[in-house]
């Protein structure tokens, strides 16, 4: 089995991140993939994402009817500071025999070996840069191994979007028609 894990704030989920999502299913035969909201990145302490309860709303309707894709809320529940190499030992043992593919944005591929216990994440799953459109090639650092995506690289980026709702600005081609619903009626990120 094959399985994919997404992880990062969601704050909101948009377009860009389900096109990541697609991508990664097609080019790695993933048979899951798992959208993982952090509670708080180690890497953006200053920043205090929506109430959890509305990210993982959004992530749900913009997941909808994907049966490959689904929304793991384990570091939310554990609350906290999120290190990826304790969502990683869940799913090692969870899914035994498993390969894991850990999706992370390719600006964070030369950080890797400042996350909690590199050696361990680098045995534990294969790291997968999503590249920004016009980025350079991704090179990871020992002992990390990895691939590009090639497909769908797209410059949307979540806090454009809250920078977007912010000024009045359209989103609604930025995220699923769900997602702009809800964060309309329920004026979020305002």
């Amino acid at each position: 089995m094959k399985i994919g894990l997404f992880g990062g704030s969601f704050d909101p989920v948009h377009l860009g991140h389900v096109l990541v999502a697609q991508a990664a299913i097609e080019e790695l035969g993933l048979d899951r993939l798992f959208f993982i909201p952090a509670a708080q990145s180690p890497f953006k302490p200053e920043n205090k994402p929506a109430p959890n309860a509305v990210r993982l709303k959004l992530l749900r309707l913009a997941l909808a009817g994907k049966t490959n894709c689904e929304v793991d809320d384990q570091e939310i529940r554990r609350g906290g500071i999120s290190y990826t190499v304790d969502t990683l030992r869940d799913y090692a043992a969870r899914f035994s025999g498993a390969t894991l593919f850990y999706l992370i944005g390719a600006d964070n591929v030369p950080k890797l070996n400042e996350w909690r216990a590199p050696a361990e994440l680098a045995r534990l799953a294969e790291f997968v840069a999503i590249p920004r459109p016009g980025g350079a090639a991704t090179v990871f650092p020992p002992p990390f191994h990895g691939r590009a995506l090639r497909g769908f690289p797209i410059a949307i980026s979540s806090s454009e979007i809250r920078t977007r709702i912010k000024a009045g600005l359209p989103i609604e081609n930025l995220v699923p028609a769900g997602v702009a619903e809800v964060i309309r009626t329920d004026r979020l990120y305002l």
